[in-house]
């Protein structure tokens, strides 16, 4: 989930478009409330979403190599993704040619429908 809210970041500012800040408390509030649904206190809550905030600027800040293009960062992803470590395995190529495909369909939307049209994504 957070691969994918990082792609579509990054295209907001590639196409110098400012991204909601509503859009991104949404995110955050409903795996708040799953959290709390899976019987986490507000302390366990709190914490927990301390860590998954550090996971998401993490991999949003260091998923994208390149400054021109797409380029997934190998090492970021092997550090959430610790079964994809042979990066010559097949399943590797297919985690990053998936992300890839995502992020041209989502390129070619329209800022004001990506997100509800990024769900609609098929390989």
């Amino acid at each position: 989930m957070f691969v994918h809210f990082s792609i579509i970041l990054i295209i907001f500012k590639k196409k110098k478009i400012e991204f909601s800040q509503k859009s991104y408390d949404s995110l955050f509030h409903a795996v708040e409330n799953n959290l709390r649904e899976m019987g986490l206190g507000d302390v366990g809550v709190n914490k927990k979403m301390k860590d998954l905030n550090k996971i998401f600027y993490d991999i949003l800040l260091k998923i994208n190599n390149s400054k021109t293009a797409l380029n997934i960062n190998k090492n970021l992803i092997i550090k959430y993704f610790p079964q994809l470590n042979d990066l010559n395995s097949k399943k590797y190529e297919l985690f990053n040619e998936y992300f890839i495909n995502f992020y041209h369909f989502c390129f070619e939307l329209s800022p004001e429908t990506m997100i509800k049209d990024a769900l609609k994504f098929r390989v």
